[in-house]
Protein backbone atom coordinates (compact mmCIF):
# COMPACT_ATOMS: atom_id res chain seq x y z
CA UNK A 1 0.00 0.00 0.00
CA UNK A 2 2.50 2.65 0.90
CA UNK A 3 4.12 1.48 -2.33
CA UNK A 4 1.23 2.17 -4.79
CA UNK A 5 0.48 5.21 -2.47
CA UNK A 6 4.15 6.52 -3.98
CA UNK A 7 3.34 6.14 -7.35
CA UNK A 8 -0.04 7.89 -7.23
CA UNK A 9 2.22 11.13 -5.35
CA UNK A 10 4.59 10.98 -8.21
CA UNK A 11 2.23 10.85 -10.70
CA UNK A 12 0.37 13.70 -9.69
CA UNK A 13 3.80 16.17 -9.97
CA UNK A 14 4.73 14.33 -13.23
CA UNK A 15 5.09 17.57 -16.46
CA UNK A 16 7.39 19.34 -18.21
CA UNK A 17 9.47 20.20 -15.12
CA UNK A 18 9.21 17.25 -13.56
CA UNK A 19 9.50 13.60 -14.34
CA UNK A 20 7.97 10.28 -12.55
CA UNK A 21 9.58 6.91 -12.73
CA UNK A 22 7.99 4.08 -13.58
CA UNK A 23 7.93 1.44 -10.58
CA UNK A 24 9.12 -1.88 -10.27
CA UNK A 25 8.70 -5.12 -8.84
CA UNK A 26 12.06 -4.41 -6.98
CA UNK A 27 10.97 -0.81 -6.05
CA UNK A 28 7.86 -2.09 -3.98
CA UNK A 29 10.72 -3.10 -2.12
CA UNK A 30 12.48 -0.39 -1.46
CA UNK A 31 10.15 1.83 0.73
CA UNK A 32 9.93 -1.10 3.18
CA UNK A 33 13.77 -1.64 3.21
CA UNK A 34 13.62 2.63 3.42
CA UNK A 35 11.40 2.30 6.58
CA UNK A 36 13.32 -0.08 8.28
CA UNK A 37 16.28 2.46 7.59
CA UNK A 38 13.94 5.11 9.72
CA UNK A 39 13.43 7.94 6.30
CA UNK A 40 10.43 8.71 4.72
CA UNK A 41 8.96 8.00 1.45
CA UNK A 42 10.95 8.89 -1.78
CA UNK A 43 10.38 12.53 -3.26
CA UNK A 44 10.34 13.74 -6.57
CA UNK A 45 13.25 15.29 -8.47
CA UNK A 46 13.00 18.93 -9.90
CA UNK A 47 14.71 19.00 -13.67
CA UNK A 48 16.01 22.37 -14.41
CA UNK A 49 14.55 23.45 -17.87
CA UNK A 50 17.24 23.13 -20.68
CA UNK A 51 17.75 26.87 -22.67
CA UNK A 52 19.92 27.74 -25.39
CA UNK A 53 21.61 31.38 -25.29
CA UNK A 54 20.47 33.81 -27.81
CA UNK A 55 22.79 33.99 -30.87
CA UNK A 56 22.99 35.35 -34.16
CA UNK A 57 24.66 34.16 -37.30
CA UNK A 58 25.50 36.62 -39.58
CA UNK A 59 25.68 35.46 -43.18
CA UNK A 60 29.02 36.05 -44.43
CA UNK A 61 28.03 38.29 -47.67
CA UNK A 62 26.50 40.62 -44.60
CA UNK A 63 29.29 41.68 -42.80
CA UNK A 64 30.30 43.89 -45.02
CA UNK A 65 29.05 46.84 -46.38
CA UNK A 66 25.76 45.68 -48.26
CA UNK A 67 25.16 47.33 -51.74
CA UNK A 68 22.09 47.35 -53.90
CA UNK A 69 21.32 49.66 -56.27
CA UNK A 70 17.88 51.41 -56.27
CA UNK A 71 14.82 49.29 -57.68
CA UNK A 72 16.21 46.05 -56.11
CA UNK A 73 14.74 44.15 -53.50
CA UNK A 74 16.05 43.34 -50.47
CA UNK A 75 15.78 39.99 -49.19
CA UNK A 76 17.96 39.87 -45.61
CA UNK A 77 17.42 36.75 -43.81
CA UNK A 78 19.24 35.94 -40.69
CA UNK A 79 19.56 32.84 -38.87
CA UNK A 80 19.38 32.77 -35.06
CA UNK A 81 19.28 30.44 -31.80
CA UNK A 82 17.48 31.01 -28.88
CA UNK A 83 15.44 28.28 -26.92
CA UNK A 84 12.84 29.58 -25.69
CA UNK A 85 12.13 31.73 -28.19
CA UNK A 86 13.79 34.93 -28.38
CA UNK A 87 12.10 38.41 -29.06
CA UNK A 88 13.69 39.90 -32.19
CA UNK A 89 13.06 43.34 -33.37
CA UNK A 90 14.57 45.34 -36.16
CA UNK A 91 15.61 49.04 -35.73
CA UNK A 92 17.17 51.18 -38.49
CA UNK A 93 19.95 53.91 -37.60
CA UNK A 94 18.20 53.35 -34.34
CA UNK A 95 14.78 54.24 -34.74
CA UNK A 96 11.70 51.69 -35.34
CA UNK A 97 11.22 50.39 -39.17
CA UNK A 98 9.11 52.34 -41.44
CA UNK A 99 6.41 49.34 -42.04
CA UNK A 100 5.16 51.29 -45.34
CA UNK A 101 8.48 50.18 -46.61
CA UNK A 102 9.50 47.45 -44.80
CA UNK A 103 8.17 43.86 -43.89
CA UNK A 104 9.92 41.80 -41.07
CA UNK A 105 8.87 38.18 -40.48
CA UNK A 106 10.33 36.67 -37.38
CA UNK A 107 10.52 32.69 -37.77
CA UNK A 108 11.63 30.18 -35.08
CA UNK A 109 15.06 30.34 -36.13
CA UNK A 110 15.31 33.01 -38.50
CA UNK A 111 14.18 36.56 -39.09
CA UNK A 112 13.70 37.82 -42.58
CA UNK A 113 14.06 41.58 -43.44
CA UNK A 114 12.16 42.42 -46.61
CA UNK A 115 12.19 45.58 -49.28
CA UNK A 116 10.11 45.17 -52.35
CA UNK A 117 11.91 47.93 -54.16
CA UNK A 118 14.86 49.55 -52.61
CA UNK A 119 15.18 53.46 -52.27
CA UNK A 120 18.05 55.77 -51.32
CA UNK A 121 16.11 56.45 -47.91
CA UNK A 122 16.90 53.02 -46.93
CA UNK A 123 20.49 53.06 -46.71
CA UNK A 124 21.91 52.77 -43.34
CA UNK A 125 22.59 50.35 -40.19
CA UNK A 126 19.95 48.06 -39.61
CA UNK A 127 20.50 46.63 -36.36
CA UNK A 128 18.62 42.70 -35.26
CA UNK A 129 17.96 42.60 -31.62
CA UNK A 130 16.96 39.20 -29.36
CA UNK A 131 15.81 39.41 -26.38
CA UNK A 132 15.39 36.19 -24.56
CA UNK A 133 14.87 37.39 -20.54
CA UNK A 134 17.79 38.92 -19.33
CA UNK A 135 20.27 37.90 -22.16
CA UNK A 136 20.29 39.73 -25.14
CA UNK A 137 22.35 39.43 -28.65
CA UNK A 138 22.65 42.14 -31.47
CA UNK A 139 23.78 42.15 -35.12
CA UNK A 140 23.90 45.44 -37.52
CA UNK A 141 23.75 45.25 -41.22
CA UNK A 142 25.14 48.22 -43.62
CA UNK A 143 22.70 48.44 -46.45
CA UNK A 144 24.16 51.14 -49.40
CA UNK A 145 20.93 51.67 -51.84
CA UNK A 146 23.07 53.75 -54.99
CA UNK A 147 22.30 55.10 -58.18
CA UNK A 148 23.57 56.06 -61.23
CA UNK A 149 25.59 59.78 -61.06
CA UNK A 150 24.53 63.39 -62.47
CA UNK A 151 26.18 64.56 -64.91
CA UNK A 152 29.06 66.81 -64.83
CA UNK A 153 28.18 70.04 -64.19
CA UNK A 154 29.63 72.04 -67.26
CA UNK A 155 32.04 71.36 -69.97
CA UNK A 156 34.40 73.81 -71.56
CA UNK A 157 37.05 73.86 -74.61
CA UNK A 158 40.36 75.41 -72.85
CA UNK A 159 42.49 75.69 -75.58
CA UNK A 160 43.44 74.03 -79.54
CA UNK A 161 46.68 73.67 -80.94
CA UNK A 162 48.42 71.50 -83.71
CA UNK A 163 46.37 68.41 -83.85
CA UNK A 164 45.45 68.65 -80.15
CA UNK A 165 42.59 69.93 -78.12
CA UNK A 166 42.33 70.30 -73.75
CA UNK A 167 38.99 70.59 -72.22
CA UNK A 168 38.33 70.88 -68.49
CA UNK A 169 34.55 70.52 -66.67
CA UNK A 170 33.03 69.91 -63.18
CA UNK A 171 31.88 67.29 -60.98
CA UNK A 172 28.29 66.13 -60.82
CA UNK A 173 26.63 67.38 -57.72
CA UNK A 174 25.22 63.86 -57.36
CA UNK A 175 27.70 61.05 -57.31
CA UNK A 176 24.53 58.39 -56.72
CA UNK A 177 25.57 58.31 -53.29
CA UNK A 178 28.49 56.33 -53.80
CA UNK A 179 31.99 57.40 -54.72
CA UNK A 180 32.52 58.03 -58.54
CA UNK A 181 34.82 55.70 -60.54
CA UNK A 182 36.07 58.17 -63.32
CA UNK A 183 34.93 60.01 -66.28
CA UNK A 184 34.39 58.72 -69.95
CA UNK A 185 35.36 61.29 -72.82
CA UNK A 186 33.73 61.24 -76.34
CA UNK A 187 34.50 62.88 -79.08
CA UNK A 188 32.50 63.82 -82.12
CA UNK A 189 33.33 64.55 -86.37
CA UNK A 190 31.15 67.86 -86.67
CA UNK A 191 30.36 65.86 -90.47
CA UNK A 192 29.46 62.71 -89.33
CA UNK A 193 27.89 63.39 -85.83
CA UNK A 194 29.24 60.04 -84.66
CA UNK A 195 30.72 60.03 -81.06
CA UNK A 196 33.86 57.89 -80.21
CA UNK A 197 34.99 56.77 -76.62
CA UNK A 198 38.93 58.72 -76.34
CA UNK A 199 39.27 58.00 -72.47
CA UNK A 200 37.78 55.76 -69.63
CA UNK A 201 37.32 55.86 -66.08
CA UNK A 202 39.37 59.17 -66.26
CA UNK A 203 40.16 60.48 -62.94
CA UNK A 204 41.04 63.92 -63.05
CA UNK A 205 38.42 67.12 -64.46
CA UNK A 206 40.80 68.01 -67.08
CA UNK A 207 41.70 66.51 -70.28
CA UNK A 208 44.28 66.36 -73.88
CA UNK A 209 42.56 64.88 -76.46
CA UNK A 210 45.22 64.12 -79.55
CA UNK A 211 45.83 62.62 -82.87
CA UNK A 212 42.27 64.66 -84.14
CA UNK A 213 41.99 65.06 -87.94
CA UNK A 214 43.32 68.22 -89.91
CA UNK A 215 40.37 69.91 -91.12
CA UNK A 216 37.57 68.45 -89.11
CA UNK A 217 35.93 70.32 -86.36
CA UNK A 218 34.99 68.35 -83.07
CA UNK A 219 32.84 68.52 -80.60
CA UNK A 220 33.36 66.73 -77.02
CA UNK A 221 31.01 65.42 -73.98
CA UNK A 222 31.79 63.71 -71.26
CA UNK A 223 29.94 61.35 -68.75
CA UNK A 224 30.61 60.54 -64.89
CA UNK A 225 30.48 56.66 -63.96
CA UNK A 226 30.39 54.96 -60.60
CA UNK A 227 29.19 51.10 -59.63
CA UNK A 228 25.75 51.58 -61.37
CA UNK A 229 27.36 52.41 -64.75
CA UNK A 230 27.26 55.56 -66.64
CA UNK A 231 25.25 58.69 -65.72
CA UNK A 232 22.14 59.11 -68.34
CA UNK A 233 23.20 62.51 -69.73
CA UNK A 234 26.29 64.54 -70.36
CA UNK A 235 27.30 67.87 -71.20
CA UNK A 236 28.57 68.87 -74.43
CA UNK A 237 30.92 71.72 -75.38
CA UNK A 238 29.11 75.24 -77.07
CA UNK A 239 32.44 75.23 -79.12
CA UNK A 240 33.66 73.31 -82.11
CA UNK A 241 37.43 72.20 -81.78
CA UNK A 242 38.69 73.69 -85.47
CA UNK A 243 41.82 71.32 -86.51
CA UNK A 244 43.08 73.92 -89.06
CA UNK A 245 46.21 73.11 -91.30
CA UNK A 246 49.22 74.78 -90.34
CA UNK A 247 50.08 77.65 -92.51
CA UNK A 248 53.29 76.82 -94.39
CA UNK A 249 55.76 78.85 -96.82
CA UNK A 250 57.32 77.12 -99.42
CA UNK A 251 60.61 78.74 -101.23
CA UNK A 252 61.48 77.43 -104.55
CA UNK A 253 65.40 76.39 -104.33
CA UNK A 254 66.61 77.78 -107.83
CA UNK A 255 67.66 74.58 -109.50
CA UNK A 256 71.32 74.06 -111.11
CA UNK A 257 71.54 72.19 -113.55
CA UNK A 258 74.78 69.36 -113.45
CA UNK A 259 76.81 70.21 -116.00
CA UNK A 260 77.92 66.28 -117.58
CA UNK A 261 80.24 68.05 -119.75
CA UNK A 262 83.30 65.88 -119.92
CA UNK A 263 86.73 65.84 -122.19
CA UNK A 264 87.25 62.25 -124.05
CA UNK A 265 88.30 59.43 -122.04
CA UNK A 266 89.38 55.92 -123.10
CA UNK A 267 87.98 53.84 -121.01
CA UNK A 268 89.18 50.62 -122.85
CA UNK A 269 92.31 51.18 -124.69
CA UNK A 270 93.59 49.41 -127.78
CA UNK A 271 94.84 45.98 -127.94
CA UNK A 272 98.38 44.82 -129.98
CA UNK A 273 97.38 42.09 -132.59
CA UNK A 274 98.76 39.98 -135.42
CA UNK A 275 96.20 40.29 -138.76
CA UNK A 276 96.35 37.09 -141.38
CA UNK A 277 96.83 38.15 -145.20
CA UNK A 278 93.59 37.74 -146.47
CA UNK A 279 91.10 37.68 -143.57
CA UNK A 280 89.37 40.55 -142.20
CA UNK A 281 90.55 42.20 -138.73
CA UNK A 282 88.95 44.35 -136.60
CA UNK A 283 90.36 46.71 -133.63
CA UNK A 284 87.91 47.78 -130.94
CA UNK A 285 88.27 50.59 -128.17
CA UNK A 286 85.64 52.65 -125.84
CA UNK A 287 85.71 55.97 -124.99
CA UNK A 288 83.47 58.13 -122.61
CA UNK A 289 82.81 62.10 -123.66
CA UNK A 290 80.18 64.93 -123.36
CA UNK A 291 79.40 66.37 -126.12
CA UNK A 292 80.00 63.51 -128.29
CA UNK A 293 83.25 63.07 -129.63
CA UNK A 294 84.95 63.05 -133.25
CA UNK A 295 86.36 60.05 -133.62
CA UNK A 296 89.42 59.88 -136.20
CA UNK A 297 91.38 56.95 -137.26
CA UNK A 298 95.39 57.08 -138.54
CA UNK A 299 98.03 54.68 -139.54
CA UNK A 300 101.25 55.85 -138.93
CA UNK A 301 100.01 58.87 -137.96
CA UNK A 302 97.68 59.39 -141.40
CA UNK A 303 94.35 60.21 -141.62
CA UNK A 304 92.74 57.50 -143.15
CA UNK A 305 89.44 58.40 -143.39
CA UNK A 306 87.64 57.48 -146.47
CA UNK A 307 89.83 54.95 -147.36
CA UNK A 308 87.83 52.43 -148.34
CA UNK A 309 89.89 49.76 -147.44
CA UNK A 310 88.61 50.35 -143.59
CA UNK A 311 85.52 50.94 -142.08
CA UNK A 312 85.01 53.03 -138.89
CA UNK A 313 82.02 52.36 -136.90
CA UNK A 314 80.60 54.51 -133.59
CA UNK A 315 78.29 52.93 -131.58
CA UNK A 316 77.56 54.14 -127.70
CA UNK A 317 81.08 54.75 -126.99
CA UNK A 318 82.60 52.09 -128.64
CA UNK A 319 84.53 52.26 -131.83
CA UNK A 320 85.65 49.91 -133.97
CA UNK A 321 87.43 49.74 -136.82
CA UNK A 322 87.57 46.85 -139.96
CA UNK A 323 90.66 45.95 -142.11
CA UNK A 324 89.33 44.48 -145.10
CA UNK A 325 91.97 41.31 -146.73
CA UNK A 326 94.79 43.29 -145.03
CA UNK A 327 97.91 42.87 -146.85
CA UNK A 328 101.47 42.79 -145.91
CA UNK A 329 101.82 46.84 -146.32
CA UNK A 330 98.76 47.04 -144.03
CA UNK A 331 100.56 46.31 -140.86
CA UNK A 332 101.94 49.55 -138.52
CA UNK A 333 100.42 51.75 -135.80
CA UNK A 334 96.80 52.21 -135.58
CA UNK A 335 95.17 55.29 -133.52
CA UNK A 336 91.71 56.38 -132.41
CA UNK A 337 91.57 59.86 -131.76
CA UNK A 338 88.25 61.57 -129.75
CA UNK A 339 88.10 65.13 -130.14
CA UNK A 340 85.14 67.54 -128.57
CA UNK A 341 85.03 71.18 -127.12
CA UNK A 342 86.52 69.85 -124.21
CA UNK A 343 89.59 68.08 -125.14
CA UNK A 344 90.73 65.59 -127.49
CA UNK A 345 92.40 61.92 -126.52
CA UNK A 346 94.15 58.89 -128.44
CA UNK A 347 94.96 55.50 -128.13
CA UNK A 348 97.10 53.61 -129.72
CA UNK A 349 98.16 49.66 -131.05
CA UNK A 350 100.69 47.54 -133.38
CA UNK A 351 99.01 45.39 -135.90
CA UNK A 352 101.40 42.89 -137.63
CA UNK A 353 100.68 41.39 -140.55
CA UNK A 354 102.09 37.63 -141.39
CA UNK A 355 101.04 34.73 -144.10
CA UNK A 356 98.88 32.12 -143.63
CA UNK A 357 101.00 29.03 -142.75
Amino acid sequence: MEAASALEGASEFSGPTLKGKEASPADAERPHAASRQGSGSPTPQLLAPIEEHPKIWLPRTLRQTYVRKVGDTVNLLIPFQGRPKPTATWTHDGHALDSSRVTVRNGERDSILFIREAQRADSGRYELSLQLGELQATASIDLLVIERPGPPQSIKLVDVWGFSAALEWTPPRDTGNTALLGYTVQKADAKSGLWFTVLERHHRTTCSISDLVVGNSYAFRVFAENQCGLSETAPITSDLAHIRKAATVHKMQGFTQRDFSEAPKFTQPLADCTAIIGYDTQLFCCVRASPKPKIIWLKNKMDIQGNPKYRALTYLGICSLEIRKPGPFDGGIYTCKAVNRLGEASVDCRVDVRAPH
